[in-house]
């Protein structure tokens, strides 16, 4: 009942106390979009699509999802162009933006351009938008939202 309490009201955006909260920590999958089309095209084998399973950090201070260089390596990731910045001390700089990534969150996929900086896997705010999960900082998990549990449904307006 405690947990459920939390959970409403992390739902509901009622403060919490900083030691009730904690980072959100989740195991999740990155995939190369355009191998990934490429096989469904039959143009590649499944074998050759580039993926990893990596723990990421949930920020929702964050606008859109983050990946260290080595794992743009990893995944053979073009840069799509540059993007300007602003860090949470107030500076700013020029970084690589990705092609698409599919990223498959706690079961729901999504395609999201990411931010190539730092040194590990942020899941930022459009990709909690388009899976349609919430933070829940007490159990220090992603939960389904509770108006439809067993889907997404994107608002459109």
């Amino acid at each position: 009942m405690k947990r459920n309490r939390r959970l409403i009201h992390v739902w509901a955006g009622i403060p919490l106390k900083d030691e009730e909260m904690g980072d959100v920590r989740v195991k999740i999958r990155l995939t190369n979009a355009a191998d990934d089309s490429r096989a469904r095209r039959g143009e590649i084998k499944r074998e050759q699509v580039r993926s990893v399973e990596i723990e990421a950090l949930v920020d929702t201070g964050v606008v859109r999802c983050v990946l260290p260089l080595k794992v743009k390596e990893q995944l053979g990731l073009a840069t799509a162009f540059k993007k300007r910045v602003r860090y949470a001390d107030g500076r700013s700089e020029e970084v690589d933006l990705t092609e698409p990534v599919l990223i498959e969150l706690e079961g729901r996929p999504l395609y999201e351009d990411c931010l190539v900086l730092g040194d590990e896997v942020l899941i930022g705010r459009t990709a909690l938008e388009a899976t349609d999960l919430f933070v829940d900082c007490v159990g220090g998990r992603l939960v389904p939202n509770p108006d439809h549990p067993n889907s997404v449904i994107l608002p459109v307006r």
